[in-house]
């Protein structure tokens, strides 16, 4: 594996989607609508997923965005438990302040505070299909400040 000596020699890859199986495209919508107003549905469909018919529907910009496909079974993971599966979802925001209110406002509320740090604000959201969701304010551009945890 060859190494990495400079700036130019580093792939630049950034995150497109994540895909995500729900039970009700319409209740998730609904959180992430809230959550990410200048979003919009890209796209949507009908098709077959694994030998069952499925919606789909991408959420987002031109260049990030949320896949839903529903009939989703059973429950999502114990997010307390131990078991192999997404912890949770991260995204950066410059006002929480708005988000808390937009969220507020469409009947969503969180489900935890996160840790008091001098340099972040965050807080957690369990979404409809039950995935924790965290919005983080960053306090300083300081990458040495806003990586610390307690």
């Amino acid at each position: 594996m060859p190494l990495i000596n400079t700036q130019e020699d580093i792939d630049m890859i950034h995150l497109e989607h994540i895909n995500m199986v729900v039970s009700d495209i319409e209740a998730s919508l609904a959180f992430y609508r809230a959550a990410f107003p200048h979003w919009r549905v890209r796209e949507q469909g009908k098709g077959e997923w694994s030998g069952k018919p499925r919606t789909w529907l991408h959420f987002g910009d031109d260049y990030q965005y949320l896949a839903f496909g529903d009939n989703g079974e059973r429950e999502n993971r114990d997010l307390a438990g131990h078991q192999v599966g997404l912890a949770h979802l991260a995204f950066v925001t410059n006002n929480l302040d708005a988000v808390i209110s937009r969220l507020e406002t469409a009947g969503f509320h969180p489900a935890k505070n996160g840790a008091e740090e001098p340099h972040r604000r965050n807080i957690y959201y369990l979404d409809p299909a039950g995935f924790e969701v965290e919005f983080v304010q960053y306090l300083s551009d300081l990458p040495a400040e806003r990586n610390l945890s307690s």
